[in-house]
C-alpha cells in the first residue's frame, strides 16, 4: 500500500477558467526552458573541438563536463524545491536564469580543463532554481484536464532547445571556434531573467497544510532546522511506492537520454564517418522535427486516453519507451547512413512522447503546495542515477574500447525504463482513478 503524501486536501476544480496570466506564465517558462536546454547542449556540439584544443581532455573528462553540471544541479534542486513551495517563485527563477547565463558565458573564458569544468558546474546552481519550481507553477496555474498538454508545450523546449544547442554550437564552432559558442548561448539569458520578473504567480490552491512548521525553539541550530525542513518536505515521497516506481523508471530513461544526447554528435563523426562540423547541425534539424511531433502527440494522446483508461500518462510513457528500445539498438549498430537516420528519427519520436505525460504522473499525487518538492526530489534522483553517471561511464568505456561499443548500454537503459513504467501503470491502474 502506498503511503499518503499529505493530509486530505480539497479537490481542485477541473472546470475553472484559465486566466491570461496563466498562459503568459506558460509562454515565459517555455522560452526559459528552451534556453535552458540550448545552454546544456552547446557542449555536445563542440566536444571534438574541445578535445583537439590545448585543453586535451580524455573522453572520460569530456563526460565529466556533463556530470559536473548535473551534480551541482541535483544537489541544489532539493533546496530549490523547498523555496519553490513558498513565496517569490518568479523572483527565484529570475535569479537562477541570470546565474546560469553568466556561468555558461564563463565557459568561453576557460583556459584549462579544471576552469572549464568549474564553469559548467556553476551552471547547475542557476538551473536548479528553475527546474524544480517551473513545473509546480504550471501545475498550480492549469486544471488537471489540460496539464498533459500544457506540460507537453513546456517540455517542447527539450528537443527544440537541444536542437538549437546542437545547431548553434556546431555552426559557431565551425565558423569562429568553440569559445564563442558559449557566449552566444549564455548571454541572451539575461534578457529572459528580466522577463521572468514580470510573471504573475498563479496558485490554484494556496492552503498552507504542507508548509514547514516554524521551529519550536529559537535556540536550535540552523543546520538542525534545515534538516527538519528537508525531512518534512521529502520523507513522505520516500514512503510512496507509486511515486518511487515512476521516478526509478525516469532514472533509467534519463541515463539513456543523457548518454545519447551528450555523445551522439561525436559518435556520428568518429564512428560513422559523418562530416566533421556538420553532424551536430544535421542531428539538430532531425531533433526539432521529431521532438515537436513526439512531445505534442504524447501529451495529447495521454489527455485523450485519460477518460478511457486508468493511468494513461504512465501507459503512454511505458509503451512508447518500450517500442523505442529496439530502434535505438538499430540506430547505434547499423553502418548505413540511411538506416541510421530512419532509426534515430523513430527512436526520438517515441522517446519524446513520454516527456509531458511522465512529468504529469510525477506531480499527480502531490498536493498543490508540495509539487515543487515532488519535482525537486525527482530531479535529484534522475540525475544521481541517470545522466550524472552515463556520459563519463560511456567515455570511460570508450577510452578502453571504442565509442561504438560504449553507446550500446543506451538501448538497454531505454528498455529498462519502458518495463518499469509499464509495470507501474499496471499496478496503479488496479487501485486508483484515471489520471
Amino acid at each position: 500500500m502506498a503511503t499518503s503524501l499529505a493530509p486530505p486536501t480539497p479537490p481542485e476544480r477541473d472546470d475553472a477558467p484559465v486566466s491570461r496570466a496563466a498562459w503568459t506564465t506558460l509562454a515565459i517558462l517555455t522560452l526559459i526552458n528552451l534556453l535552458n536546454y540550448l545552454d546544456r547542449y552547446v557542449v555536445p556540439a563542440i566536444l571534438e573541438s574541445i578535445k583537439r584544443s590545448e585543453l586535451r581532455p580524455t573522453d572520460a573528462e569530456l563526460g565529466f563536463l556533463a556530470t559536473g553540471f548535473l551534480v551541482v544541479y541535483m544537489c541544489a534542486a532539493p533546496i530549490a524545491g523547498i523555496l519553490g513551495d513558498g513565496r517569490h517563485r518568479a523572483r527565484i527563477i529570475a535569479i537562477g536564469v541570470a546565474l546560469w547565463s553568466l556561468a555558461t558565458a564563463a565557459g568561453g573564458l576557460a583556459h584549462s580543463y579544471p576552469s572549464l569544468l568549474a564553469a559548467r558546474a556553476a551552471v547547475g546552481i542557476g538551473e536548479a532554481a528553475y527546474g524544480a519550481i517551473a513545473p509546480a507553477m504550471l501545475a498550480d496555474a492549469f486544471p488537471h484536464r489540460l496539464r498533459a498538454r500544457v506540460f507537453s508545450v513546456f517540455y517542447l523546449a527539450i528537443p527544440v532547445g537541444s536542437a538549437l544547442g546542437f545547431v548553434i554550437g556546431g555552426a559557431v564552432d565551425h565558423r569562429f571556434g568553440w569559445r564563442p559558442a558559449f557566449f552566444v548561448a549564455g548571454l541572451p539569458g539575461l534578457v529572459l531573467a528580466l522577463l521572468a520578473l514580470r510573471m504573475r504567480d498563479v496558485r490554484r490552491d494556496a492552503s498552507p497544510h504542507t508548509a514547514p512548521r516554524r521551529a519550536a525553539a529559537v535556540t536550535r541550530s540552523a543546520l538542525t532546522r534545515a534538516w527538519q525542513s528537508l525531512r518534512a518536505a521529502y520523507a513522505p515521497f520516500l514512503r510512496d511506492r507509486p511515486y518511487l516506481r515512476t521516478v526509478v523508471g525516469y532514472c533509467a530513461y534519463t541515463f539513456a537520454l543523457g548518454g545519447i544526447s551528450f555523445w551522439m554528435p561525436t559518435f556520428m563523426e568518429r564512428e560513422r564517418g559523418f562530416p566533421a562540423g556538420t553532424a551536430s547541425i544535421q542531428l539538430g534539424y532531425v531533433l526539432v522535427g521529431t521532438g515537436l511531433i513526439g512531445t505534442l502527440v504524447g501529451g495529447w494522446t495521454a489527455d485523450l486516453l485519460a477518460h478511457r483508461i486508468r493511468q494513461a500518462n504512465l501507459w503512454v510513457s511505458g509503451v512508447s519507451t518500450l517500442a523505442a528500445a529496439p530502434l535505438a539498438w538499430l540506430a547505434l549498430t547499423t553502418p548505413d547512413h540511411t538506416r541510421f537516420w530512419i532509426a534515430i528519427a523513430l527512436t526520438e519520436l517515441l522517446v519524446f512522447a513520454s516527456t509531458g505525460p511522465i512529468n504529469v504522473a510525477i506531480v499527480a499525487d502531490a498536493p498543490p503546495t508540495a509539487r515543487a518538492a515532488a519535482m525537486a526530489l525527482s530531479i535529484f534522483a534522475i540525475h544521481t542515477l541517470g545522466d550524472v553517471p552515463s556520459p563519463p561511464l560511456i567515455g570511460w568505456i570508450s577510452d578502453r574500447s571504442t565509442l561504438a561499443t560504449a553507446v550500446l548500454i543506451i538501448p538497454a537503459a531505454i528498455l529498462v525504463a519502458g518495463i518499469i513504467w509499464s509495470y507501474a501503470a499496471w499496478r496503479r491502474a488496479r487501485t486508483t482513478s484515471p489520471l
